[in-house]
């Protein structure tokens, strides 16, 4: 995929911006740009895909709910990852027009997005990308929400369809909705591009 158009959309709000045609490549850079830090990870099969989790943990303090299995860890991880120096997360869609959006449940992936880190970075393969930000809000709620859920076992209607019906299922685990316009004031934030379909 030419990502030559997103580069230059989003480096124009603010962000600065790697790319690479592999995952591997990505997940090798991010290893090496990352050293002696604490972590935090927010939900995400790409991260996931790309082994970060291992190859991070071997030289730096990572904190990852999703690699818990108590729900006490896990809540502490959450609130722990909130304060770490370094914070990942994929999107769960990216206009060519450079805005990022995601949606999350409970909060903390997004909230982990949005302040308090020394720098963020996002991790996104192309499969993320639309060509506007109505188009990247849609992939959000009917892509990524729903196979998100199904994968989470949750008994929501999009589950049966695929398709976001705006629902009050206790299970709805779309909950909040965040977009970024431009890279907030005072961040550090990079977004690493992967030619590479990862994630939902």
């Amino acid at each position: 995929m030419d990502f030559t158009a997103l580069k230059t959309a989003l480096e124009g709000r603010g962000y600065r911006v790697s790319v690479f045609s592999t995952g591997k490549e990505a997940a090798d850079y991010l290893d090496c740009e990352i050293d002696g830090e604490t972590v935090g990870f927010g939900g995400s099969m790409t991260l996931r895909t790309l082994g970060l989790y291992d190859k991070l943990l071997t030289h730096n303090t990572v904190l990852w709910h999703s690699r818990r299995t108590g729900e006490l860890e896990r809540r502490h991880d959450m609130r722990k990852a909130m304060t770490a120096d370094v914070y990942l997360s994929s999107v769960n869609g990216i206009a060519e027009t450079g805005e990022i959006v995601n949606i999350d449940g409970i909060g903390n992936r997004v909230s982990g997005t949005l302040f308090g880190h020394k720098r963020v970075y996002f991790v996104v393969g192309r499969n993320k990308v639309a060509p506007t930000l109505a188009a990247a809000i849609d992939r959000a709620r009917n892509v990524a929400a729903p196979k998100n859920a199904a994968r989470l076992g949750k008994r929501t209607p999009c589950v049966v369809d695929g398709r976001c019906h705006d629902c009050s299922s206790p299970d709805r685990i779309c909950r909040e909705l965040a977009i970024l316009w431009q890279m907030p004031m005072e961040g550090n934030y990079e977004i690493v591009l992967i030619d590479e379909d990862l994630g939902f």
